[in-house]
């Protein structure tokens, strides 16, 4: 239907059903043309039908345009109101959350419905109730421990962080063979080159720990520091030149160390374990009966509380094959004489028979923890370089590890360090630990011998976290979440 100039009247159907914005947005641009009102009827005004003004006279300049202005204006205030109230522009927002009144150009207040209110409303993050603490213990327990162990024949760092009770996750280890104790057994003192050898590895640790900060640290000597004459010497040049404090443990502590650092590894199923520590200088036995075990602070069994009996044998893998020619040409019988020696200082260790009847109906198991019974395990596994994951933990029965013993003993010395499970730097020393095995063996004769490669510095590091408590909540698995 035509309105005179061609413009659409207010009941033109050409605009799809509901696009009413649509329609008013063409209403109020053709409201602004000169001689049309806010419907569009142009020619009604022309010829004064439909306006309560004469046809011969005419109003003000301007004052249709005006009045179409004021409406038109009216309707984008309506509108606004409306996309205010639905999440769009909405007035400004005081602190507590009221909305600050606005005034339209009507005089009117307009306010935020409660919907609005609601979304410009936020709700306050919730403190801690000492904020400083909670941060403080969480990174307490995030920091990491380190302990150190300067053996006879090795020089080993290890820095662990804490993880769930009784466990944690190792973020830094060093290992070296320094052989401290060399020639100690027939000069009675640290050589020169023994003690250049151990500097540098102490080194090597010392520039690792000053990496990262610890919340604790624990650095021990052992056997060899402990029996030299200028032991208290080379400590105190340790101590000048790198800046590390070492502590000479006696034997007692040393054993309990051993114990804490494979306390899981222990079958909880049986009555008593066999624990024993093949060193360098000296050799560690505890007899545990799982009886007397109590609960350390992390829930689990504390192994230590449960030593019956203990012992310390002032002969290792580097002290023993010195004494037997230097433990490259070794013989038949010069391997027996080495088993005759260990078996003779343990036929004067007193256990009580603490552990007799357990033995007897099988109920005890070895647990060795050593490179002689790491490297026996790496030899039954087959392995074509030595792996940690697949020994640490393993079980052998002690009739394969017999078989292991004899086939190393009737190896020559070169094929010893062509076996990647061995190599150069203990080939001289294997069978020396395999001789002190034996003995073992035969003075408590278990049938399972479980493998341990782990020892002092696990013993170190789980002592620490366990006297301060830095042990991790154990996270609930995914199908007990919010189970109550």
């Amino acid at each position: 239907m035509s309105n005179g100039e061609g413009g659409e009247g207010p009941t033109s159907r050409t605009d799809p059903p509901g696009n009413g914005r649509r329609r008013r947005r063409r209403r109020s641009r053709k409201a602004k043309r000169p001689g049309m009102d806010h419907t569009g009827a142009a020619a009604k005004q022309a010829s004064g039908e439909g306006s309560n003004r004469p046809p011969s006279v005419e109003g003000p300049p301007g004052e249709n345009e005006n009045a179409s202005s004021a409406k038109s204006r009216s309707g984008k205030r309506a509108r606004r109101r409306r996309r205010g109230s639905k999440g769009g522009r909405i007035p400004e927002v005081v602190a507590n959350g009221v909305a600050a009144p606005t005034l339209d150009s009507t005089g009117r207040e307009a306010l935020l419905t409660e919907k609005s209110k609601r979304r410009v409303t936020r709700r306050p993050r919730r403190k801690p109730k000492n904020p400083s603490h909670a941060g403080s213990q969480a990174a307490q327990r995030g920091q990491p421990y380190a302990a150190l162990d300067l053996g006879t024949n090795n020089c080993r760092l290890l820095v662990a962080v804490p993880q769930g009770p009784g466990r944690f996750r190792v973020v830094d280890a060093f290992s070296r063979i320094v052989r401290l104790g060399e020639g100690l057994g027939a000069s009675g003192r640290l050589s020169d080159e023994a003690m250049d050898r151990s500097i540098d590895a102490l080194r090597a640790c010392a520039a690792k720990l000053a990496q990262r900060p610890v919340r604790g640290m624990r650095l021990i000597a052992t056997e060899a520091c402990r029996s030299a004459q200028n032991g208290p010497q080379f400590l105190q040049r340790v101590h000048e030149e790198i800046g590390l404090e070492l502590e000479t443990i006696n034997r007692e502590t040393e054993a309990r160390l051993a114990v804490a650092g494979c306390s899981s590894l222990v079958d909880p199923e049986t009555r008593g374990v066999v624990l024993f520590d093949i060193g360098g200088g000296s050799s560690e036995l505890a007899l545990i009966d799982l009886a007397r075990a109590k609960r350390n602070r992390a829930g689990m069994s504390d192994y230590t509380s449960a030593i019956a009996k203990w012992t310390s044998l002032p002969v290792g893998v580097v002290t023993l094959s010195e004494r037997h020619g230097g433990g490259r040409n070794v013989t038949p019988p010069v391997f027996q004489a080495m088993v005759d020696e260990v078996s003779n200082m343990l036929a004067d260790f007193d256990d009580d028979d603490v552990l007799g009847r357990a033995i007897t109906s099988g109920d005890v198991h070895l647990l060795g923890t050593s490179g002689t019974v790491t490297t026996l395990a790496g030899i039954h596994l087959g392995l074509p370089k030595y792996d940690r994951r697949r020994v640490d933990g393993m079980w052998m029965s002690v009739k394969q590890m017999s078989r292991i013993v004899t086939e190393l003993s009737e190896m020559s010395y070169d094929e010893r360090q062509q076996n990647p499970c061995i190599g150069r730097d203990r080939a001289d020393l294997v069978l020396a630990g395999c001789a002190i095995l034996m003995a073992i063996k035969q003075r408590w004769p278990c049938e399972r011998l479980r493998v341990a490669d782990r020892g002092l510095r696990e013993g170190l590091l789980t002592q620490m976290m366990d006297a301060d408590n830095a042990w991790l909540p154990d996270r609930p698995h995914r199908h007990q979440k919010g189970r109550r």
